[in-house]
């Protein structure tokens, strides 16, 4: 029998899938050798230490959340269904949002330095737009939310056997209102 040709995408494929599926302290060589079927030699060859392949396997995870959350918005309500596919994603891909959740962010000192970084840039836009509110509300409104999401979602995903969703749903929209209500509020 030939023998397998090990490659870096295999490499981080395997430690992707045991991110996902027991959460990233559980990628290590010998997991991921074991994966793949194969010593750790080869992981050893694509992996100068496992800070690197660790940073890959994040990369791989932003990648992945991206792709979710864009298959599970309602375009019809973007803002809104954004959030809530954040909060399915942390249901359904526990070990995958916190690691997409909790990695070290560089070069963060402020909020504003957060919201740059993680928001889609058009989307303050588009809230703007569909609320007849400046720009920078929307923007307030926008991190408002995503800081509520991060951290109701966080605790979705940790805790055991686990919160139903329509409360965490309910929550989240009384959350929306409060703040949809400050930024309406603050355009008078």
């Amino acid at each position: 029998m030939p023998k397998q040709r090990i490659t870096k995408e295999m490499v981080v494929d395997a430690a992707f899938e045991i991110a996902r599926n027991s959460g990233m302290e559980q990628v290590m060589v010998k997991n991921i050798a074991d994966k793949i079927g194969c010593s750790v030699q080869p992981i050893y060859s694509y992996c100068k230490n496992m800070d690197g392949l660790k940073q890959d396997v994040i990369e791989q995870v932003n990648r992945f959340i991206q792709e979710y959350v864009v298959s599970h918005i309602n375009k019809d309500d973007l803002f809104r269904s954004t959030g809530k596919s954040y909060i399915q994603f942390a249901q359904e891909e526990p070990h995958l949002f916190r690691i997409f959740i909790l990695h070290q962010r560089e070069g963060i000192s402020s909020l504003n330095d957060l919201y740059q970084s993680e928001a889609n840039p058009h989307t303050a836009e588009i809230i703007a737009k569909e609320l007849s509110i400046s720009v920078e509300r929307a923007k307030q409104l926008h991190l408002n939310m995503l800081i509520y999401t991060i951290g109701i979602g966080t605790i979705f995903s940790v805790t055991t056997p686990g919160i139903s969703t329509d409360e965490i749903y309910t929550q989240q929209e009384v959350a929306y209102e409060a703040f949809l209500k400050q930024a309406l509020g603050n355009e008078e």
